[in-house]
């Protein structure tokens, strides 16, 4: 085979490999997004919570189960919350409106400054009879057997300012109803604008009292809460630096 043949075989397979090394690390989003050049997002089915791939029942401390009882002539029930019917979200399915009122700010400022000078010297000069050695044995031997210094210092510096703020509301449906009756929750919103998708996702454990009189409940009480709000679109596609650039990130040690 002639050395041009032999070359564009090879910029062939190196191409080939590239791709290849691309698509996996990528997970064949390229690709997709390929296929997707002009068309708008799409949006996400509706799908069950509990059954995508990654869904795990929560599990927490629970106290002992309490014995419903009913007193004679009664009609005041143990753990009823009004002698009416109660409209707010209690079972599996049922809906609640979560209001997410998220107001952070945050100022760190740290520096640490470290030092360490040490300093070793024997002041030996002659040790078993180097005065002895002529020539370039002599030459050889240093002007004090054992000396030693050393030093090191460090300086680090580091500052945070963050303020966030986000208010909406979405709805979240009751995936789980907890042993001592505490709800688990999830929603998802998405809303599509030009080329661009906003998904708002809520999860976490709330409390049936903590739920308002008008089926709402806001998001400093939810538990172990999860609260994601991001897009993707062509607008976030450019503001993420290219596949190339990720991984020199990660790679490069300097």
């Amino acid at each position: 085979m002639s050395c041009p043949q032999y070359r564009s075989l090879r910029r062939i397979a190196l191409t080939g490999a590239s791709l290849t090394i691309l698509c996996v690390a990528s997970g064949c989003s390229s690709i997709d997004r390929l296929s997707q050049i002009g068309e708008k997002p799409r949006l996400s089915e509706i799908e069950n919570p509990t059954a995508q791939p990654g869904y795990k029942p929560v599990a927490m401390p629970m106290p002992k189960p309490e014995t419903v009882s009913y007193n004679p002539n009664s009609l005041w029930r143990n753990g009823s919350r009004a002698f009416f019917k109660d409209q707010r979200a209690h079972q599996i399915g049922d809906l609640m409106t979560v209001t997410v009122n998220i107001t952070d700010q945050a100022n760190f400022a740290n520096e640490t400054q470290r030092s360490r000078t040490n300093k070793e010297n024997s002041e030996i000069t002659d040790f078993l009879g180097s005065k002895l050695l002529t020539g370039n044995a002599a030459k050889v031997l240093p002007g004090s057997l054992l000396a030693a210094d050393s030093a090191a210092s460090s300086d680090g510096k580091g500052s945070i300012q963050r303020q966030e703020t986000l208010v909406t509301n979405i709805a979240a449906v009751v995936t789980q109803v907890l042993p001592n009756g505490n709800l688990v929750v999830e929603g998802k919103q998405e809303i599509r604008v030009n080329f661009e998708v906003r998904e708002l996702i809520v999860a976490g454990i709330v409390r049936p009292e903590d739920i308002q009189s008008d089926n709402t409940i806001d998001s400093s009480k939810i538990a172990q809460a999860r609260i994601s709000y991001g897009g993707r679109g062509q607008v976030t596609d450019v503001q993420q630096p290219r596949y190339g650039q990720q991984v020199m990130d990660v790679l490069l040690p300097f």
